[in-house]
């Protein structure tokens, strides 16, 4: 009775997923060292596939375009900023606060200090965070890119919400906790912040304190 080839052809398929997994690896590490050497405008196909030892041609197996390539270093980056917000656990709810400002503390921190040891995924990120669409960029991976980003900043505006903001509020406070985030990070990684004697983790704990103030009172105001 002939011996079954279905072990041997599970196998074979598992290392060529892997030998594939593997190259396609070695393609996005060579393309996120060209779009951080020489910015996604000018960094080619060709260029992608120089650094990766391959030709252009066998890129195109991999990836469509160098957009293509874009959005999957993007939303690896963007898994791993979820990731962070996700593990952060709050302090202790400081005295005459409710347990929700601890909340929203630790996933503003979460946000920010992922991008503050991470300068590279926030230069990564400016395209999404500007609103611009390179060309090849589909609208679905630009609206699915989109989704994880407000995904990551979810746990703030339900902390917010639950502090007693309305729907409203709480979406207008959440993106100006984006952008004073984003903001301050520039300030920081151009250190241009040097200009000010400051530094960013200080302003931006002053920023949530306000924040967080802003929040109570609002929802006090509500109440009454």
């Amino acid at each position: 009775m002939p011996k079954s080839t279905t072990l041997p052809s599970a196998e074979r398929g598992m290392r060529q997923r892997a030998v594939a997994d593997a190259r396609r690896a070695l393609v996005l590490d060579a393309a996120r060292a060209a779009f951080f050497e020489l910015g996604l405008e000018r960094a080619s196909v060709r260029e992608i596939a120089r650094r990766a030892g391959y030709t252009a041609g066998a890129i195109y197996s991999y990836f469509a375009s160098k957009e293509e390539m874009y959005g999957a270093l993007l939303g690896e980056s963007l898994e791993r900023l979820n990731d962070a917000v996700a593990a952060a656990r709050p302090a202790a709810a400081r005295r005459g606060e409710p347990a929700e400002a601890a909340v929203l503390r630790s996933a503003a921190n979460a946000f920010f200090g992922f991008y503050r040891e991470n300068p590279r995924d926030l230069d990564l990120g400016f395209y999404l965070f500007q609103g611009l669409q390179p060309r090849g960029l589909t609208p679905e991976l630009n609206d699915q890119l989109n989704a994880r980003l407000r995904a990551a900043l979810a746990p703030a505006q339900r902390a917010l919400a639950q502090l007693g903001l309305g729907e409203r509020d709480a979406l207008a406070e959440v993106t100006a906790l984006f952008a004073h985030t984003v903001g301050l990070l520039l300030l920081s990684h151009t250190g241009r912040i040097r200009m000010f004697h400051q530094e960013s983790q200080g302003l931006f704990d002053r920023y949530l304190d306000a924040l967080v103030e802003r929040a109570l009172g609002r929802a006090k105001g509500a109440a009454r």
